[in-house]
């Protein structure tokens, strides 16, 4: 993995969203592979497609000049997973867009923690990209994905939701949109 020298550290309260060390790879490995974390996934993913996702998300950094941190709970836990906005590279009614996302170990949920950064990530993309919107998505089942959308402001757009073009025949590929434009 190559150095993140360009990826800016963003604090709130009670966390860090920073850069990816190597040292993330085995705990995120871990929180891939829990079953409890990956419900709502087609798959979990092993150590090695873990690793090969973490080179995918610093090569996101440098092309996009924005992607997905590591979170740190400072005092607590040097890595709980991640948040932070990514592109998609699939196709569908409202792509090209820029997404929202979280995916943190079990033992950090219910702590408000995916609410917290994910607001960091919106102020990040409104205010140094100068993004107009942002969405954020998860399958129709997802309820906990759900809640954290409408605590953090976003808006549920029913006409946007969609089968995902990447999980064909999941039973979880019927997912919903929601949305935040940067007026609201």
């Amino acid at each position: 993995m190559h150095p993140l020298h360009d990826v800016p550290q963003v604090r709130t309260d009670r966390l860090i969203l920073r850069a990816w060390r190597d040292s993330d790879r085995d705990p995120f490995a871990d929180l891939n592979a829990d079953g409890d974390v990956m419900e709502h996934f087609p798959a979990r993913l092993s150590a090695e497609e873990t690793y090969a996702f973490v080179d995918r998300i610093v090569d996101h950094w440098a092309e996009h000049d924005l992607g997905l941190w590591a979170v740190e709970v400072p005092g607590v836990s040097r890595f709980i997973g991640f948040v932070g906005l990514s592109v998609p590279t699939f196709e569908t009614s409202f792509t090209p867009c820029v997404e929202v996302g979280w995916r943190l170990a079990r033992s950090a949920w219910g702590h408000g923690y995916a609410s917290e950064a994910a607001r960091a990530a919106l102020a990040f993309g409104f205010e140094s990209r100068g993004l107009d919107e942002i969405v954020s998505f998860t399958t129709t089942k997802n309820l906990r994905s759900q809640a954290v959308m409408e605590r953090i402001g976003m808006t549920r757009d029913p006409d946007g939701d969609f089968d995902h073009p990447r999980t064909p025949g999941w039973h979880g590929q019927r997912h919903v949109l929601y949305r935040l434009s940067r007026a609201q």
